[in-house]
């Protein structure tokens, strides 16, 4: 019998609907004047991601969804903000554009760090880097020319991003992404909730 392929996995607070309508007409406003080379992410494609995890072999998956739920099982819920926008690795030379993060960052820390230490013995080692919390809203290819890079820093430059909506974080979910020609479509393939209670019943088969 032929085993079942693997799958693109990560872990990642989904967003609330309002969230999502808010960054999708900012980066309208952001894009107004494109440029080749510049993709702006699907609002349904953004998420706060606290762990890519890559190729999950489907023997793998129920063993992540144990690590899950023992990582968020002693974390309380809270919430975060919107707060700022920024570039990586910087506004010069900026090939991710992305908004900041506000509130309970260091729940938001722990909580990353108790995913990281339970899944990182399945196969997934911790990243070199620290965790910055972040939600992507562009990505810019090398051949983005230098007049569009300018254009795009002065406006973040110059633009305020605050606005006045609340991320709640009750729900740690195991995503797939599947890569198509049109951008990738996700799924949730698990949901848990923090502080203890169970996975919702989004839990998928």
């Amino acid at each position: 019998m032929t085993e079942a392929p693997s799958i693109r996995a990560f872990i990642a607070v989904e967003l609330p609907e309002p969230v999502k309508t808010e960054l999708a007409a900012f980066q309208r406003r952001l894009a107004a004047e494109q440029a080749a080379g510049i993709k702006w992410v699907s609002p349904n494609g953004i998420h706060l991601t606290l762990k890519f995890l890559g190729q999950a072999a489907p023997g793998q998956i129920e063993a992540i969804r144990a690590a899950l739920a023992t990582a968020v099982e002693p974390v309380p819920a809270f919430e975060l903000g919107l707060s700022g926008l920024g570039a990586f690795p910087n506004l010069r030379r900026m090939n991710v554009v992305w908004c900041g993060l506000s509130g309970g960052l260091d729940r938001l820390v722990e909580l990353q760090r108790a995913v990281e230490a339970e899944v990182s013995p399945l196969g997934f080692p911790a990243e070199n880097r620290a965790f910055s919390p972040h939600l992507t809203l562009a990505r810019l290819r090398e051949d983005v020319s230098a007049e569009a890079r300018q254009a795009l820093a002065k406006k973040l430059a110059g633009t305020k991003f605050e606005p006045d909506l609340k991320i709640p974080v009750e729900d740690v979910s195991l995503m797939q992404s599947t890569l198509l020609p049109r951008g990738a479509e996700y799924r949730c393939l698990a949901s848990f909730r923090l502080a203890g209670r169970q996975p919702d019943r989004r839990q998928a088969p």
